[in-house]
């Protein structure tokens, strides 16, 4: 691995503060004090719904603790905290039967 320079980490660091506190300022400091149109608080509502799976989809593909290899305990897991998420619209219950399908299928196939 390749020793990177404190001051490009520096830089780095700064560039994305700046653009993090930019990136807040416009919605809060700019539009906070104004009413939103319709359509964009429409199309906001669905922000986490996009967000979550984006963030999960590549832990289930091309998990780390197989070296990026699918393997059947992650997608059944993932399938089955789906189907349950889909059939009683409650987070809790899916994320419980998720991660009880992972440990139990990790337990029994090793």
């Amino acid at each position: 691995m390749t020793q990177i320079d404190t001051t490009t980490i520096w830089i780095i660091i700064v560039g994305l503060a700046i653009g993090s506190y930019l990136l807040r300022f416009t919605f809060i400091g700019l539009v906070g004090d104004r009413p939103m149109p319709p359509w964009l608080l429409r199309h906001l509502r669905y922000t986490a719904v996009a967000i979550i799976p984006a963030l999960i989809a590549p832990l289930v593909v091309w998990p780390s603790a197989t070296d990026g290899q699918p393997d059947l305990p992650r997608m059944a897991a993932a399938a089955i905290a789906l189907t349950v998420g889909y059939a009683t619209k409650n987070i809790l219950a899916a994320i419980f039967t998720g991660a009880a399908t992972l440990y139990g299928l990790l337990y029994l196939v090793g």
